[in-house]
Order: structure tokens, then C-alpha cells, then sequence
């Protein structure tokens, strides 16, 4: 794929994961709107079992049409990896954009969100999310304008390291408070998970653990970057 091939599939790209930032902000606020009609708060008020499961199959279906746009557009599996989590981080971006524009949420980027419900519930603040989508655009570009193929064994270990402990500070305050409250084998079962989140309130975000799982994935970020450019000042030799 030639520079310009890789520019004009990130422009369509793009409007598609704006597009679909949309779409999600959109299911959101008709959510708020039956659910939270003075505005959205926690504990989060009670909803039908049907609807739950309707909005997790909603948040899976939402990964595959992300993934399967992103395989098309690859011709390898990393540039395919590497589309994804670029489609990811601007869809996730922009569903926040157009929540601010539609029903003027967040009040700050330090507002608390539940960010998934796979394979339990995570929160945090909304600055937290957007970190982590600048980190992935950064990740994403590096593979795709440097054709990088084959990340180096160390770079994989650092950056599936670093996402391991942030996907921990996400799940810190929640896990805390249903280990307090329940236990520890109740994390992954949904009726539970469900239950807990009628009294559930934010308490404290482990920044500590999400700050040394972002410096763990620059590290890897610039560890490639500096391999790709001895690459190439070797090939051109």
C-alpha cells in the first residue's frame, strides 16, 4: 500500500469511526432519556434483565463491526490489528465529542463513566479513556506509516503488560467495592455484577496503576519507533 493508498484509507476510516461515534452516543442519550431524565448519575437505577443483555450484546456487536472494517483494510494482521484499535480510539474519542454536543455530558473530563460491562464493569473518569485512545492512535499510525510487520517479542510483552494494568486501574474501584460487598467470585457473574451497580458510587481511581500502564506502552511505542528508523538507515546503506 503506497502513502497515498494508506492516507485516503485513513480518511474513510475515520469519517466511519466518527460515524460511529455517533451511532453510540446516540443509543446513549435515548438511554439517559428513559433511564436518567434529570441527567445521569450514580448508583445506576435499576433496568430490565432484557435490556442489560441488550446493551452488552450491543457493546460486542459494536467491536466486531470495528474489527471487520479494520480486517478489510489491512493486508496483514498487524496493519489489521493496527486499524482496529485506530477505529477504536476514534470512535471512543468522538462518542464522548457528541455526547458534550448533544446533551452537554461530561461536566469535566474528570466526570466518572461505566466504560464497559465485558467481562465486568469498568469506570473511570472520562480523561482516563481519552489518554488511553491518543495512546492507540499513536500505536496505530506507527504500524501503518513506518510498515512496521514484525514488533519485536520485548515491545509485545510491554504493551500487552502495560494494557494488562491499565484494563486493573478500570476495574480497581468496582472490583474493590464487590469484593467488600459480595466476593471475589462474584466479579465475573452478571446478576451479581448487575445487583452491585444499583448501590454503587465512584469512590477513588487508581491513577497509579493506570499512569505505569501508559509509561509501559510509550516505552514499547518508542522502543519501535527508534528500531523502524534503524531499519530503515540500514536498508538504505
Amino acid at each position: 500500500m503506497t502513502v497515498k493508498e494508506k492516507f485516503k484509507t485513513l480518511a474513510w476510516l475515520t469519517v466511519f469511526s466518527i460515524a460511529m461515534g455517533y451511532f453510540e452516543s446516540a443509543v446513549v442519550v435515548y438511554l439517559r432519556e428513559i433511564y436518567y431524565p434529570s441527567g445521569f448519575r450514580f448508583p445506576m437505577v435499576s433496568m430490565p434483565g432484557s435490556i442489560a443483555i441488550t446493551e452488552i450484546l450491543r457493546e460486542a456487536c459494536t467491536m466486531i463491526m470495528l474489527f471487520t472494517i479494520a480486517w478489510l483494510s489491512g493486508n496483514t494482521f498487524i496493519k489489521r490489528i493496527a486499524w482496529f484499535i485506530y477505529c477504536f480510539a476514534i470512535w471512543d474519542i468522538f462518542y464522548y465529542v457528541f455526547l458534550k454536543l448533544l446533551v452537554n455530558w461530561p461536566e469535566s473530563l474528570l466526570t466518572w463513566d461505566i466504560l464497559f460491562l465485558i467481562p465486568m464493569v469498568w469506570t473511570g473518569p472520562v480523561l482516563t479513556p481519552v489518554i488511553a485512545s491518543i495512546t492507540m492512535i499513536l500505536m496505530a499510525l506507527l504500524i501503518i506509516f513506518t510498515d512496521l510487520l514484525r514488533p519485536s517479542l520485548k515491545s509485545y510483552w510491554l504493551v500487552f503488560g502495560g494494557a494488562f494494568i491499565m484494563f486493573l486501574s478500570f476495574v480497581w474501584d468496582f472490583g474493590s467495592y464487590m469484593t467488600r460487598n459480595y466476593s471475589f467470585s462474584s466479579l465475573l457473574k452478571y446478576d451479581i455484577n448487575q445487583q452491585a451497580l444499583q448501590s454503587y458510587v465512584p469512590s477513588k481511581f487508581n491513577w497509579i496503576l493506570f499512569v505505569i500502564g501508559e509509561v509501559i506502552i510509550l516505552s514499547a511505542l518508542i522502543l519501535e519507533y527508534n528500531r523502524s528508523k534503524n531499519i530503515s538507515a540500514h536498508e538504505k546503506i
